[in-house]
């Protein structure tokens, strides 16, 4: 079954071309603006939902928003994932930002759907 539940509207503009980046993790760079999380084990603040090019505004997911994402890894339903070096959802490690739960069972280079929930955040 697929899910996709995202509240409100997020966006913020990327900083370089994430045109093949959707249902990516993303994170700010120093200047505030959208780039692909670059470090296995990295924070993110959304997935991606869109292909903005440079300078165009991203819409991203945030925390307790239901979304797909890409996989870079296999791993089960109810597991917690966190992003590898390019952005996509791969079974967390105990060194890794948790960065959600799955929702669905994910393989490499397909599609899955999790909760997004960063480690530390608490819903309201």
């Amino acid at each position: 079954m697929a899910y996709e539940i995202i509240h409100g509207n997020k966006s913020l503009k990327a900083t370089a071309s994430l045109v093949a980046n959707q249902f990516c993790f993303v994170t700010t760079d120093t200047n505030g603006q959208l780039v692909l999380v670059s470090a296995a084990g990295g924070y993110a603040v959304g997935v991606l939902q869109d292909k903005p090019g440079a300078g165009d505004p991203g819409f991203i997911c945030g925390p307790g928003d239901i979304t797909k994402v890409q996989c870079g890894g296999t791993f089960a339903a109810g597991g917690r994932v966190s992003a590898n070096a390019s952005g996509q959802a791969v079974a967390a490690t105990s060194a890794a930002a948790y960065l959600g739960i799955a929702l669905t069972a994910g393989s490499a280079n397909g599609v899955a759907d999790i909760l997004f929930q960063p480690q530390g955040f608490m819903a309201p």
